[in-house]
């Protein structure tokens, strides 16, 4: 089981990095702006159930080196934090704050994108590599199994996932409006979690 330190440093990182404008966030906001709620709820809800099945892969994948070799497992941890190191610093060096834009208007009804949301998520590699170097940050192997650890740890992150982009969507029209007229609003959001990128990458290369 997770500690209640493991269960607040995972649940706040993993907020920050999904308020962070990215794709998923700005398409939910986009929807939501140019069909009204009810598609930028399920879109956002999609992509926040697809992080089920890269968890799956992260508790399986990461199962599999402890079980082989400890020392696969120590390796699989400094590729980790590197790739956050990566992913933090150009998020510091990001020059431009994030807009949203209006959609298309031929996007499917919300069941369809409920599910365009589920694939799009579950097939992009950058968020399986994401899984794989961010989940072992807060693994603690004198907490009990590991793969268990992995697994609450996915499950927590798809469910504030699916909170904050389900309000996304549903504020969707004020909160689009309220980022289009701050832009320096994306490029400190950036700043914040490039930092904390950064921070989360360093610490894992060095912890063992």
């Amino acid at each position: 089981m997770l500690s209640a330190e493991q269960f607040f440093s995972f649940l706040l990182a993993a907020s920050v990095i999904t308020v962070a404008p990215g794709p998923d966030n700005m398409m939910v906001l986009s929807l939501g702006m140019a069909k009204g709620r009810r598609p930028g709820i399920a879109f956002g809800l999609g992509c926040a159930l697809g992080c089920l099945s890269h968890t799956l892969l992260a508790v399986i994948g990461v199962s599999a080196l402890i079980a082989a070799s400890p020392e696969a497992f120590t390796a699989l941890k400094v590729c980790g934090g590197l790739y956050l190191v990566w992913l933090g610093v150009n998020a510091l060096r990001s020059a431009s704050g994030a807009t949203v834009r209006k959609a298309s208007d031929d996007q499917p009804s919300p069941r369809r994108l409920l599910v365009k949301g589920i694939i799009a998520n579950a097939i992009n590699p950058k968020v399986i590599l994401f899984f794989l170097s961010f989940l072992p940050q807060f693994v603690v192997p004198g907490h009990g199994s590991v793969a268990a650890q992995m697994a609450w740890l996915g499950i927590i992150f798809t469910m504030q996932a699916a909170v904050i982009f389900g309000l996304l969507g549903y504020f969707s029209g004020a909160v689009g409006q309220w980022i289009n007229t701050r832009p320096r609003l994306g490029t400190a959001m950036d700043r914040l979690s490039g930092m904390i990128f950064v921070g989360l990458g360093l610490r894992l290369i060095v912890s063992r």
